[in-house]
């Protein structure tokens, strides 16, 4: 056998192994766990990236045994792994760490059967008392389960391991509600402890904002208010609510949404470069941008925010029902599906620089976007000429489903006085040949690893929910809306493009 290295592998790192641990899914016989979670896991077994001895406990009301939710899992990763087919050897292997506690979520005696399990398993498969809890459930039971934890001892191991929580958004529906959550999870669990999860910051592309801006020389210089001309955010999706109506209607775009993915997105763009790698280091600098914005007042909704509400339509050639026609949807709801906004930045680098950013249902594709829009230059030097008409340069991050960054530029026809755009295209598919991870692989093995730095800490999310509950508060105090107001499958009402068109600008064209 040659003993030369493997040029393709030249420059890469081997990942990390956690040390064997045991995650504990609550909520476990949800569509979260067999569609993200678990699928998740086995493709981090697939790529041999999970310890041995890895064990997954999950913790639901329904009377499964470990073989019928072993049955289930396998159908879930059947149908959702990014792995393909899945390898019966590696599935024997990986489901005999898999079991299954029925309980419901404030029954004592079922948390007292959990830490024996958790127990015996510590002793059977090594796990050393290191656990993961992940709260797969409805918000509301959050503070009861982590009640329930704290009082039966399990937010301490045992045996010396370590032991973290991973809550899953929405964390909380306005200021007051998320600081009381964080006063309940930190009652009995240490800030360190715990893993606020976004997935959005799981995603490669998101992940890429970071090492765009600061590993190369070229684009920082050109980050700030003397060359950027405003940015544009952008979270579409191309479904109604589907079976979410009965908590979308208490929810909206706005919460849904703004409050958590784009205000990671508008924060790793803006944020500053942060001392070092590290997860406090990296959150002390969002959070500084989360409070540097201005805040909306409750008046000022309708000059700086604009919303909508989705009407009967078609998407991909398929009708969709108007959102007030969904199932678990008040008939007069004034829920918002559409939300735009205008952010600013009041620090040195950003100020006067406008973040616009917009998030709907029920738009004619799924996209996630970043753009960057570079002033435009003096056009003296091609004012007398026919190649005056000069379109800005834009950096756009593609976050979802093209995943790449493309920069655009004018250049000249060959053979006609005429400057056209242009643009330069990396795609992640093309430049390295493999599929990028699913987020939550990332999410889950981090946390395993002990790093937090794509997980947000307390003061992240209650910096967010102030920019956000004054708007709502606004929104509640002003006229009902004409909702509906946009046709499914159009991008937004109207007045989302006369919001724009105040400023002299437009959305872009996705």
């Amino acid at each position: 056998m040659s003993d030369l290295p493997n040029p393709l592998r030249h420059g890469l790192r081997i990942g990390r192994t956690p040390e064997p641990c045991t995650v504990v899914i609550f909520g476990a016989s949800g569509d979260l766990t067999s569609r993200k979670l678990v699928p998740a896991l086995y493709n981090l077994a697939h790529e041999r990236r999970l310890p041995g001895g890895f064990s997954v406990v999950g913790f639901a009301r329904r009377p499964w045994d470990d073989a019928q939710f072993r049955q289930v899992l396998l159908d879930g990763v059947n149908a959702n792994s990014r792995s393909g087919a899945v390898e019966a050897e590696l599935w024997a292997s990986f489901a005999d760490g898999i079991h299954y506690q029925p309980g419901s979520f404030d029954d004592p005696s079922a948390y007292a059967l959990l830490a024996a399990r958790l127990t015996e398993l510590d002793l059977r498969r090594g796990t050393g008392g290191n656990r993961v809890f992940y709260l797969a459930t409805p918000p509301e039971a959050y503070p009861e389960i982590i009640r329930q934890l704290g009082a039966h001892g399990l937010h301490q191991s045992p045996h010396g391991g370590w032991t973290r929580i991973i809550i899953e958004k929405p964390f909380g529906r306005d200021l007051a509600s998320a600081q009381a959550l964080n006063q309940q999870v930190l009652a009995v669990f240490a800030e360190p402890q715990v893993y606020r999860i976004d997935h959005y910051l799981g995603k490669e592309t998101v992940q890429n904002i970071m090492v765009f801006r600061f590993a190369n020389g070229i684009f920082e210089p050109l980050w700030d208010r003397r060359s950027v001309d405003h940015v544009q955010i952008t979270v579409a999706e191309n479904l109604g609510v589907e079976d979410r109506g009965g908590y979308y209607d208490h929810s909206g775009a706005l919460r849904d949404m703004i409050q958590n993915h784009l205000m990671q997105l508008l924060a790793l763009v803006a944020m500053e470069p942060p001392v070092s790698y590290d997860a406090d280091a990296v959150r002390d600098e969002k959070v500084k941008v989360l409070r540097a914005i201005r805040r909306i007042r409750p008046e000022e909704v309708a000059t700086y925010t604009v919303r909508g509400q989705y009407d009967a339509g078609s998407l991909s050639g398929r009708p969709l029902p108007g959102y007030r026609d969904e199932r678990g949807v008040d008939p007069a709801s004034q829920t918002e599906t559409y939300v735009g906004l205008k952010l600013f930045v009041e620090n040195w680098r950003w100020a006067g620089v406008p973040f616009y950013l917009r998030s709907g249902k029920a738009l004619p594709r799924r996209v996630s976007e970043i753009a960057i829009q570079f002033k435009t230059v003096p056009t003296m030097l091609f004012a007398e000429t026919p190649m005056h008409d000069i379109e800005p340069n834009v950096l756009a991050i593609k976050i979802q489903p093209d995943e790449g960054i493309t920069l655009k530029f004018g250049s000249k026809v060959p053979g006609q006085p005429q400057i056209r755009p242009v643009t330069m295209d990396f795609r992640y598919g093309t430049s390295f040949g493999v599929a990028s991870p699913e987020a939550y692989e990332r999410l889950l093995l981090d946390c395993m690893l002990g790093d937090s730095t794509l997980f947000t800490r307390r003061d992240e999310v209650e910096a967010s929910w102030s920019l956000i509950t004054p708007i709502h508060q606004g929104w509640l105090a002003s006229p009902a809306q004409p909702f509906p107001n946009y046709e499914a499958g159009s991008w937004g009402p109207t007045s989302a493009d006369e919001f724009m068109a105040r400023d002299g600008r437009t959305w872009r064209r996705l």
